[in-house]
């Protein structure tokens, strides 16, 4: 265990967490690492998957809370943060490295936002032995792209297709620095603990490479539709509690019942879920409505059998 003791991230967790964070690195093929954070040591632990291009430290508003009660496994995806990219980022690359997380730090409950729902699930498909439990806040789904406005899809892209750009001429970095500051805000009022979380988001995406796969995560979101359609039709879902929370604004009316019919249609696949439409919620649950997330996740906690 390598606690990098002046690793920023762990430094700001830290700053929230009094019992501590510390730090781990799972080698993956060609020896590149695999970085996560921790928190808490009641078991089973509870695994953090993020949205497209988010990082570990994206879960700073819920990791104190959950590490009351769970040991709590935060990492950053191949190409992010502080783990090495990958010679080809593909969905099967992604979720054979969250299976190869579980297999290091034991079976867990899997929480995933957005795409990390998504890999969450597909995680759970490929190695049920390792899925206690499954909390999945507002996932992405391959079918809900079609409601999603054309004015709306253009501007997403125009957006990506600019972000090396942005990061190239230095207007990335100011980004970054709002983005965490708007999280820090939303974890205390402290605010030398709030600078700590801001600069932590900034080393997040410091380099080229890191914002590029930020690109990168969310095009092979577009581009996924057949994979994850095969993965669905040909895998069982595990018998293990399930809870899907959903949004409640931020989305054009079409888009949000499409959302929620698709919700209801992945939580009867599981023999134990839940569907949860949460009150005055946008995309970003974990920050919206904290409160919310952390209760589901203790209820399935709860459920889960170790």
């Amino acid at each position: 265990m390598d606690t990098e003791s002046q690793d920023p991230v762990v430094v700001a967790l830290s700053s929230l967490v009094p019992a501590g964070v510390d730090s781990g690195r799972l080698t993956r093929e060609s020896g590149r690492q695999l970085r996560w954070v921790a928190a808490g040591s009641a078991t089973p632990p509870v695994v953090l998957v993020s949205g497209a291009g988010e990082v570990g430290l994206d879960w700073a508003v819920v990791l104190p809370s959950l590490a009351e009660r769970s040991r709590v496994i935060a990492y950053d995806r191949a190409g992010l943060g502080a783990s090495d990219p990958t010679s080809r980022l593909t969905l099967d690359s992604q979720v054979r490295d969250l299976v190869a997380l579980l297999d290091d730090v034991g079976p867990a409950v899997l929480v995933g936002h957005s795409w990390g729902g998504l890999l969450a699930q597909l995680t759970a498909f490929a190695s049920p032995d390792r899925t206690l439990g499954l909390v999945l806040l507002d996932p992405f789904h391959e079918d809900s792209t079609a409601e999603v406005p054309l004015a709306l899809r253009v501007s997403s892209n125009l957006l990506l297709n600019a972000i090396p750009v942005l990061k190239a001429i230095g207007l990335f970095d100011r980004i970054a620095a709002n983005m965490g500051r708007t999280l820090a805000e939303r974890c205390t009022d402290d605010l030398e603990i709030q600078a700590l979380i801001t600069e932590a988001y900034r080393a997040s995406y410091r380099t080229f490479g890191q914002v590029t796969t930020i690109r990168a995560e969310n095009r092979l979101a577009n581009t996924c539709t057949r994979e994850v359609r095969a993965a669905r039709a040909t895998s069982a879902a595990p018998d293990v509690p399930m809870r899907i929370l959903t949004a409640s604004r931020g989305k054009p009316a079409a888009l949000r019942q499409r959302s929620g019919d698709l919700a209801d249609q992945t939580a009867a696949v599981f023999a134990r879920g839940v569907h949860v439409v949460v009150p005055d919620s946008g995309h970003y649950i974990h920050k919206d409505q904290p409160a919310a997330v952390v209760d589901a996740v203790r209820a399935v906690l709860a459920q889960a059998n170790p």
